[in-house]
């Protein structure tokens, strides 16, 4: 019989067995004190920081004389806190601060595949985004000062009209709480919620990726255009004169459908696409090189003593025969198969997991560690 995962207090106690089960996609979990006596790790001046920057995603979102509006940054300049009814959402806040980054890993119960970012809320009185629904899994938790979230699960979820932002046009709230600094909301797809800072609040969200299966699609097919292979050129070598210039005729129709016809994908196509796709960065993400890297010969010499980790900006995945780092693509042999996955499943190797390493995939890390894809520890 399958032993079931351990009790988090993250989830309120109950196993992340139990909560992918009973929760998961299904129905809403409130956990008083998912983080007994958290504290806000980032302080309001550092987020408006963080927001005038041009490589971090960021909205500004007001409710003024019952006004929705919403603005995008970078921002030189914030409304005043004293002024009620502003919220501030900062994105990928994981891939600027390494307390966040160590608060979103505390979540990997969940695949890496789905994990996403982790968005802070600053908010003052009043303020919120409205209600709403998300197309993908949530979990808020409360950093700051306190708000009060109404949520329901209705099956309308009609927008209102002309507005910037998704706004639900007949909101029905059936439940309502209000969270302190440590408690934690997790929401399923599509559960309809408005959250309203009593004062002055930050809420941090962790949330998941959830691609649409258009976007998916889409992106195949231009993966798959670098790899087809078609021969030869159209020719009709039997064409007849035609009484209908304009028209496209059937023979040539067919003749190219067959030819198209000849497109195949195996699952290792679609493997090694969504490996790359999932750990592709997202275009504000930047790399930053060492200032002075080690030679190769140096680098080998250091990881043996210290090993290395993967920063907080660096996504790596792993399937079969295959490693994919930063939208890149590897095959890694049965020798390094163990250390590698090992790197990605924990983020960081010991010295001791460095000794049996192969020349090919410490080259390959080498050249990553130039990169700025991994650190020395």
């Amino acid at each position: 019989m399958k032993k079931n995962s351990p009790p988090l207090p993250l989830l309120g106690n109950i196993s992340p067995d139990h909560f992918l089960k009973e929760y998961w996609h299904k129905k809403p979990l409130l956990i008083r004190q998912a983080i007994p006596d958290f504290h806000a790790f980032i302080s309001p001046n550092q987020l408006f920081e963080l927001a005038s920057r041009d490589d971090v995603e960021s909205r500004l979102i007001s409710f003024f004389n019952r006004h929705w509006e919403m603005k995008n940054g970078p921002f030189d300049a914030l409304p005043l806190n004293t002024k009620e009814d502003w919220t501030l959402l900062v994105q990928g806040v994981n891939l600027h601060n390494s307390q966040g980054d160590e608060l979103l890993r505390k979540f990997r119960f969940i695949p890496d595949s789905r994990l996403d970012d982790l968005m802070i809320s600053f908010a003052t009185d009043g303020g919120g985004v409205g209600p709403h629904f998300d197309s993908y899994d949530v979990f808020l938790l409360q950093a700051h000062g306190q708000r009060r979230w109404k949520i329901g699960a209705q099956k309308d979820l009609a927008l209102v009209e002309g507005m910037p932002l998704k706004i639900l046009s007949n909101f029905r709230p059936e439940q309502e709480f209000i969270l302190e600094p440590g408690d934690m909301l997790y929401l399923p797809p599509h559960y309809a919620h408005d959250g309203i800072a009593i004062g002055e609040c930050m809420t941090y969200s962790i949330g998941f990726r959830a691609p649409s299966y258009q976007e998916l699609g889409e992106s195949f097919l231009q993966f798959m255009s670098e790899s087809i292979d078609l021969p030869g050129r159209y020719a009709d070598p039997d064409l007849k004169a035609t009484a209908k210039p304009a028209e496209i005729g059937v023979a040539m129709l067919e003749n190219i459908a067959e030819h198209i016809s000849k497109i195949q994908f195996s699952q290792d196509d679609i493997t090694i696409f969504l490996g790359e796709y999932l750990t592709e960065p997202k275009p504000s993400v930047f790399f930053e090189s060492p200032d002075k890297p080690l030679t190769p010969k140096r680098f080998a010499s250091a990881v043996k003593k210290k090993g290395v980790k993967l920063p907080g900006k660096t996504h790596m995945l792993y399937k079969g025969k295959h490693l994919f780092i930063n939208g890149e693509s590897f095959s890694i042999t049965k020798d390094d198969k163990i250390t590698l996955c090992k790197l990605a499943d924990q983020r960081y190797l010991e010295e001791s997991d460095m000794q049996s390493i192969s020349p090919d995939a410490m080259e390959a890390l080498c050249l990553w560690y130039e990169d700025g894809w991994i650190e020395l520890r």
